[in-house]
């Protein structure tokens, strides 16, 4: 699954290279009409633009989550592919922004689409009232952005449909220490 980090985070870093050194900032470039077009931003916060006040907490944060998806990676490496290739995806997207965070301070993001509306009203709840939410466009995306999302589904997929990667790691390992 080495080979699967590596080449993601290289095709992450290649990307973004030419996204940052070919088009300045905020410019956007229809590919298929206003669907899908590359848009050059950089983001300085975490999914959707959300920013945290202190660059170091944040800084230690990022690393701290590269760290834990490493950990699980290492853990459940005797677990079947399913849970395999979605934790190198994962530690893949993860590595790749990182590297974006540690290099120019915020994550370079360039792929725009236009998938649909969301319009949530404001609304109040067990006497808590919620804001609403509206979303135009997507946020903007990259392909480490991708990894991780992918690797999220393939792994909530196998835990939902599959057999539990917890129950079945502990199950090889007491069957491996008493035979």
């Amino acid at each position: 699954m080495a080979v699967t980090i590596i080449c993601i985070v290289i095709l992450d870093q290649v990307t973004k290279l030419i996204t940052k050194t070919s088009m300045y900032l905020g410019e956007s470039i229809p590919v298929i009409g206003n669907f899908f077009r590359f848009t050059y931003v950089e983001n300085p916060g975490i999914a959707f633009g959300v920013r945290i006040g202190n660059p170091v907490v944040f800084m230690g944060l990022s690393f701290f989550a590269a760290g834990l998806v490493f950990y699980y990676l290492y853990r459940f490496r005797n677990e079947g592919w399913p849970v395999q290739l979605s934790l190198s995806f994962i530690s893949a997207g993860a590595i790749g922004n990182l590297v974006d965070r540690v290099i120019y301070g915020r994550v370079i993001d360039f792929m725009d689409f236009e998938f649909f509306d969301i319009n949530i009203p404001s609304f109040s709840l067990l006497r808590f009232q919620f804001q609403g939410y509206g979303m135009d466009r997507w946020p903007v995306f990259n392909v480490a952005d991708m990894a991780v999302t992918g690797g999220m589904i393939l792994l909530l997929f196998y835990m939902l449909f599959l057999p539990n990667p917890v129950t079945s790691y502990q199950k090889t390992i007491s069957e491996s220490s008493n035979g």
